[in-house]
């Protein structure tokens, strides 16, 4: 067997073993008595107690062996007898004490042997499961990866993830596209490289940052680029990570987190997801002694409790601040609030280029026409896209990584794997076709809607075809007028349905569900419905109310029916559009959808041909 590293968790495995099969071998021995394990040339005799005595009296036996409850004879031909006896019978209770039998006769003496074998008996027992909890603990602590303070009997201990500064070499230039979010936490790295500097000057520096952003655009690696650049240690901890079934674990785990930061000051603190155990006190079901809560009210406590000259800057991440408790947000805790957003044009262009330096592009490849295609895709996205496309230059036998690999990569990270090996019926392959074509041209004909990209008939994941909508630029507000467009290019696919064929199918339920969505959300949140009776007002739940399905908790019923009457009449109102500009443009339907039907793929260049000829 070869050597065991020196950081291999079960090196003494053998060992281990070796000595618990001794000690087993060693209470077997004990219990059982020497009699069943000395091996013997012959196969003792086993008799009767009455067989034995008259044996003896016969004098058939050389020699005899009296021992606390068994009697041990041998003949002359070296033949071996066996009995046993009650404990208290003696020699002379058997009759052995006749001087005129010439038998050689022993009694053992067992005092000190049952002394031995009594102590054995009570106490290995308890060092073998003492020391099989031990192995099991030792066993359980490597399993979890749990270094010190890990384990059943660690679960007060912090278990935070710990990058020394020598070993964390992660820098701002590793952070491709958040550029402002860069500048607004360059000061927090001056201070714990310069602490004297603003400490003469009478300035405090944040204790803490909260960075907030959709998940995926790189708040993590800003914080861990923070404390690369400052060349602190970096201590790492997911907000779950606090929170046990046990009250006070998850306060204990906080205050062992803050010494041992403390301890190597100036150091970081990175709380992952901290929304985990950061949302509004007050609304769990079991009052102010919710675990969460106590969690919670120890880091208040802790940031609280830092000293001024205690540099220890505790950074935070969430993508859900509106839950976020209040006292979390005050000054003197989560006081800078830094976004880290979605990244734009140029951003995505560098976020591709930072991923792109160990892989080999071929000169068709365009980032810059890379990062218009992956709008709303975020660096975690972008990063994906790259390594997908790597992959489809490894399978088609590449070595170097072409447009086509990443024009498939950017459809599978956004759309789902192709699934071409799934078989549907001639029949729903055409109302997938008609459909499709259905959603693109109400969407191009609707006026505001974004730019056709692709459509296709080819299974992606769950949906049977796809018509692609792909922005030419980053925009961030979206008009009233846009909204309505939107919700006709929706009901393209049903109406080309109905229009073609007669009835509709289920393959318009989300279509309708994102209809719905898109004209509650006018009515109640934008202010977007009928002003003679809805006017501009927001409509919601009561806050800081656990919901409980009750969508009207602030407004009258009357109010809910005129909800539900505004509602219906846009979505009514975005079909009629959607049904007048498909029956005008039924050639053309019917057209795309049988050369779609043949193709399974129809390009922006080629609908825009199909669009030429009846201009």
């Amino acid at each position: 067997m070869p050597p065991a590293p020196k950081n291999a968790p079960y090196r003494n495995r053998p060992f281990s073993f070796l000595l618990f099969l001794a000690l087993g071998a060693a209470l077997f021995m004990v219990v059982m008595g020497p009699k069943d394990w000395v091996f013997s040339s012959k196969k003792p005799v086993e008799i009767s107690l009455s067989e034995f005595v008259q044996k003896y009296n016969a004098g058939d036996f050389e020699t005899v062996e009296v021992d606390e409850q068994t009697l041990n004879a041998k003949t002359e031909d070296g033949k071996i007898f066996v009995s046993t006896k009650e404990p208290s019978a003696n020699i002379v209770d058997l009759g052995f004490d006749q001087s005129e039998i010439p038998t050689a006769i022993s009694v053992k003496d067992n005092s000190s042997g049952n002394l031995w074998r009594s102590i054995l008996l009570n106490v290995l027992p308890f060092v073998l499961f003492i020391a099989l909890i031990v192995f099991l603990m030792r066993r359980a602590n490597s399993s979890m990866g749990m270094g010190e303070g890990g384990g059943p009997f660690g679960f007060g201990k912090s278990r935070a993830k710990i990058y020394k500064k020598d070993k964390n070499g992660i820098k701002f230039a590793a952070v491709a596209g958040s550029e402002e979010a860069k500048e607004d936490v360059m000061e927090v790295v001056d201070f714990l490289k310069n602490p004297k500097k603003y400490k003469q000057a009478g300035a405090k520096v944040p204790k803490g940052l909260l960075l907030v952003g959709p998940p995926g655009t790189g708040k993590t690696l800003l914080a861990r680029a923070i404390a690369g650049e400052a060349s602190v240690p970096f201590y790492s901890v997911s907000g779950s990570e606090f929170v046990e079934m046990f009250a006070g674990v998850g306060a204990s785990r906080v205050r062992d987190l803050f010494n041992s930061a403390k301890k190597s000051a100036p150091s970081i603190i990175f709380i992952d997801e901290i929304d985990a155990i950061g949302k509004h006190r007050g609304q769990g079901y079991s009052g102010g002694h919710d675990e969460r809560e106590q969690t919670l009210n120890q880091i208040l406590t802790e940031m609280d409790g830092f000293e001024n000259d205690t540099s220890v800057i505790v950074i935070a991440a969430t993508n859900r601040p509106d839950v976020l408790d209040k006292a979390l947000l005050r000054p003197g805790r989560f006081d800078r609030r830094i976004v880290v957003d979605l990244p734009d044009m140029n951003a995505r262009e560098k976020i591709l280029k930072l991923h792109a330096q160990n892989k080999k592009l071929d000169k068709s490849v365009q980032l810059k026409k890379v990062a218009s295609k992956t709008v709303g895709f975020s660096g975690a996205d972008l990063e994906n896209v790259m390594n997908e496309a790597a992959i489809f230059a490894v399978k088609n036998k590449r070595k170097t990584i072409n447009a086509i690999d990443i024009d498939d990569s950017v459809e599978k990270v956004s759309l789902g794997v192709a699934r071409k090996s799934r078989k549907i019926t001639d029949k729903e392959k055409k109302i997938v076709a008609y459909h499709e074509v259905g959603h693109a041209l109400a969407g191009h004909f609707a006026g505001e809607c974004e730019p056709v990209h692709k459509i296709s008939i080819v299974s992606r994941g769950g949906a049977l075809g796809v018509t692609w909508f792909l922005p030419e630029e980053d925009t961030y507000l979206r008009s009233e007028k846009r909204l309505k467009d939107e919700m006709v290019s929706l009901h393209g696919g049903r109406m080309a349905e109905q229009i073609i064929f007669g009835e509709t199918t289920t393959g318009a339920s989300n279509d309708l569900e994102r209809i719905t969505d898109i004209a509650r959300s006018m009515v109640m949140t934008y202010g977007m419905g009928d002003k003679r009776t809805l006017g501009p007002v927001v409509f919601r739940g009561k806050k800081g109310s656990i919901p409980m399905g009750d969508d009207h908790d602030e407004y009258s019923e009357e109010t809910a029916r005129l909800i539900d009457k505004e509602v219906q009449a846009l979505v009514q109102e975005a079909e009629d559009r959607c049904i007048a500009i498909l029956k005008k443009h039924k050639i053309l339907l019917e057209k795309i959808s049988q050369d779609l039907l043949k193709k399974e793929n129809v390009s922006r260049e080629e609908f825009l041909e199909y669009l030429k000829e009846i201009s």
